[in-house]
């Protein structure tokens, strides 16, 4: 904090040279005013971190000062000087902003603290404006990169959501950035300033989930020494993201219901429920609907938490936005590897747009980077390209399909090449998966959408 500049504004000459050298003994730059009006002139001259005013003086009283520093200049911290007797107007001061007070006569070592803290206060928020506008520029709507149509519609509906409280549920297939969604919604929302809490409700075992979730009391079960706060609680005020909620028990779907009806848990072990006030975002790759069918996931809760359905179409569907995405994913790595030098030529770009990335953007993103680390020249060529995106496949055209002239159904075009693949394997799902260049994973995800089974 030392070479700060400090404006001492006060009526008698004597107090603000004392001060004045105070300050300057503390290793801070320090000006004087005899009056507000000078001290208005020397700010739009001399700009300040921090104004020490008196608030009892001829003219322009500490007090107008500070209501027109507040206008003109809101970043510059103000604290005020009184006497002992006037202690309420140095309150009334705080109420309109001033960060604190000093009384009469000034002690050095109380000036020297009150500094040192206001300034410090000043430089934590500006770091905190700094995160914030990283933060912004890291989780804008802006950074989910793509121009296709169903992706810009699911975009404007998100942006439009992050302004409600309303539950949202975000469906997409592995990759295709369901938590990258799900944080730009929080921090554009109004729950922005506190937590975002996330879990993965397929990572954790199932027995430890619930306590994760709601959290426990002291010796609620065996090995719970302490008290315990759940993820759920933690987000109080805030976020909520689960991700994978299609793998969540049956058992704990009901009180994640009954923490979107009544806003309430019950902790393992707790006599009463506990209130929470969290926004739930949720996302799945999973089809909820057959599985709601199937008795596997609750009615009541897909309801619940498909208020606001989002959808992000796999990268298959939108290959347009290959090139933008290979550019960015290419610029990022070889800044990060220090290979400024390297160049990826556009004649190579046809390799990529023609592949259907089963693992969507987190596979491409996977794929460039392992390019920028092991490509030996500053080119990458062909040769150094994994062989998947070597290999040539024959063109749709080698395919026969009768278009009839009424018009087609997509989704039984696409049942159909499963059910073909499956039989032509004899339901072999991992030969049927590399025929059709997709994952298993993803097979067995169009299999349960079909109702396919041998």
């Amino acid at each position: 904090m030392i070479g700060k500049r400090i404006l001492v504004v006060d009526d008698e000459e004597n107090l603000r040279r004392v001060t004045q050298l105070k300050l300057h003994q503390a290793g801070y730059e320090a000006m004087t005013a005899s009056d507000g009006a000078q001290a208005l002139d020397l700010l739009t001259r001399n700009p300040q971190d921090l104004i020490i005013t008196d608030l009892k003086m001829p003219g322009m009283s500490g007090m107008e000062l500070l209501r027109k520093i507040r206008e003109e200049y809101p970043e510059v911290i103000v604290i005020v000087v009184t006497a002992f007797g006037t202690v309420e107007s140095a309150v009334e001061a705080m109420k309109l902003g001033a960060y604190d007070y000093i009384i009469k006569p000034v002690n050095s070592d109380a000036l020297k603290l009150v500094v040192s803290r206001a300034l410090e206060h000043h430089r934590l928020q500006e770091e905190v404006k700094s995160l914030r506008s990283a933060i912004d520029r890291k989780y804008g709507f802006e950074n989910i990169v793509g121009q296709s149509k169903a992706l810009l519609a699911t975009l404007e509906n998100a942006a439009r959501a992050a302004q409600s409280d309303s539950t949202v549920l975000v469906r997409g297939e592995t990759g295709t950035g369901k938590e990258l969604l799900a944080k730009a919604i929080h921090f554009n929302s109004p729950r922005r300033e506190r937590p975002l809490i996330v879990i993965n409700c397929g990572a954790i075992p199932k027995e430890l989930l619930e306590s994760e979730l709601f959290g426990h009391t002291k010796g609620s079960f065996t090995g719970a020494v302490v008290n315990k706060k759940g993820k759920i609680e933690m987000a109080d005020q805030g976020t909520l993201f689960l991700d994978e909620v299609g793998e969540m028990p049956l058992e704990l779907q009901v009180k994640l219901l009954r923490l979107i009806q009544e806003r309430e848990i019950e902790k393992i072990g707790a006599a009463n429920p506990t209130k929470v006030n969290v926004r739930i975002i949720a996302a799945t790759h999973r089809n909820l609907q057959a599985m709601v069918e199937d008795g596997t996931f609750r009615e009541d809760l897909y309801y619940r938490l498909a208020v606001i359905p989002l959808t992000l179409p796999p990268l298959r569907e939108r290959p347009a936005d290959i090139p933008e995405l290979v550019a960015i994913f290419f610029k990022k790595f070889t800044q990060r590897l220090n290979r400024p030098a390297l160049r990826l030529p556009p004649s190579l770009l046809a390799h990529f747009c023609t592949h259907r990335w089963s693992g969507n953007v987190r596979e491409l993103e996977n794929v460039v980077e392992r390019l920028v680390v092991l490509a030996p020249g500053d080119e990458i060529t062909v040769e150094d390209l994994p062989d998947f995106l070597r290999r040539e496949r024959p063109p749709l055209e080698a395919i026969q399909l009768e278009l009839p002239p009424e018009g087609i159904s997509m989704e039984a075009v696409e049942r159909e090449l499963v059910v073909r693949a499956l039989k032509k394997f004899n339901w072999n799902q991992t030969k049927a998966a590399e025929y059709l260049d997709i994952s298993r994973k993803m097979l067995i995800y169009r299999m349960e959408k079909f109702d396919l089974k041998p």
